[in-house]
């Protein structure tokens, strides 16, 4: 008897043997081979001016002076002729004002 539905019997597969249908998922993917020389060589090689001596990352660190204020949208410390508007304390810069 025909019932209409048609079954797709499939033959057992080993393991390691990919179907077709799994090599054509990933015919379209490049895969990424990492070279170990290449990373070595490149963790050898320095680039002019990537290390600085210790006294050039010494900063000194200036309080807040008087002429100055802190603007509250980019939190640069701005002079004072740079002041914008001040609104409920929060003082703002004529960069971020625009």
């Amino acid at each position: 008897m025909n019932t209409g539905t048609r079954q797709q019997h499939r033959a057992p597969r080993a393991p390691g043997n990919p179907s077709s249908a799994e090599k054509s998922s990933t015919a379209g993917r490049a895969i990424a081979v990492i070279d170990s020389t290449e990373i070595e060589l490149a963790e050898r090689y320095e680039l002019p001016g990537g290390e600085l001596p210790p006294d050039e990352l010494a900063l000194e660190i200036i309080a807040e002076q008087v002429d100055e204020f802190t603007c509250s949208s980019c939190f640069l410390v701005r002079h004072r002729s740079q002041l914008a508007r001040e609104n409920q304390g929060m003082k703002y810069c004529k960069d971020c004002e625009g």
